[in-house]
């Protein structure tokens, strides 16, 4: 029987990566986490052999995560919805990832690779010390940038800081980036494609149109939802459903 424990903040990816793991692959009891922060005391609870964890989370990246366990001694599969840089980066390094939405085949994969690496060296956590140290050499040397956003549109990948995205704008299949030096990236993908992209604590979904940098916000203007003033003069609307958890992160009252 193989612990299996899932971290990764979305509750779809989640359930039904559980859900492919139960029915693809036998003998397994699957934990699930939706909380980085939670996950640094359940790992001692489960002692799992196997933990898949997403890159991208609000709370805490999937590298930080890694750095503030004190014992690593599990076999590691990476979930990542991100781009081709980051994805070198972890071939180089034989430290083990699977793109979301996980294909079945890939996932059989492995877990094949994990069995056959486990009888072949039982105890995985210097390998794996090693592994993760040679994918975060090879994220900062240019294998992958973990600091940058890489966006494709007009033939050109744009490779963005954080600080300098205002917000972005949806419009049907089409989304609009709108950066603090006036300039505008449009990207043909939904805006749900793109906020894959931008999964850190201070982007924030403040409506089904608009993704919003919670640093660039001047105003609120009130209403039945309310409207945001962004640092570059535009407005975005604000759901009713996110306006009580949007003023938290604001410190509104």
């Amino acid at each position: 029987m193989y612990k299996i424990l899932l971290i990764d903040d979305e509750k779809d990816a989640l359930e039904a990566l559980e859900w492919k793991l139960k029915t693809y692959i036998k003998d397994v009891d699957v934990t699930l986490c939706n909380s980085p922060i939670k996950a640094l005391t359940l790992i001692d609870e489960v002692k799992p052999d196997i933990v898949f964890l997403d890159i991208h989370m609000p709370e805490m990246d999937g590298f930080t995560f890694l750095e503030k366990l004190s014992h690593r001694n599990f076999n590691l599969i990476f979930t990542t919805a991100h781009n081709e840089f980051a994805i070198k980066a972890f071939k180089v390094s034989a430290v083990d990832y699977l793109l979301k939405p996980v294909d079945k085949d890939e996932l059989i994969a492995a877990i094949d690779k994990v069995k056959i690496a486990t009888k072949e060296a039982p105890k995985v956590d210097n390998q794996m010390e090693s592994k993760l140290q040679m994918l975060l050499n090879n994220l900062s040397a240019g294998g992958g940038n973990t600091e940058k956003i890489h966006i494709s549109a007009d033939g050109k990948v744009y490779l963005l800081e954080k600080e300098e995205v205002v917000m972005m704008e949806a419009d049907k299949s089409y989304t609009t980036i709108y950066l603090n030096n006036g300039q505008e990236i449009v990207v043909s993908k939904t805006l749900k494609e793109v906020e894959k992209s931008f999964q850190f604590p201070r982007f924030y979904r403040v409506h089904n149109s608009y993704l919003i940098n919670l640093d660039h916000v001047k105003e609120y203007l009130k209403g039945l939802g309310g409207e945001l003033i962004m640092s570059n003069g535009k407005t975005a609307s604000i759901s009713r459903s996110k306006k009580a958890e949007l003023f938290q992160k604001l410190y509104l009252d």
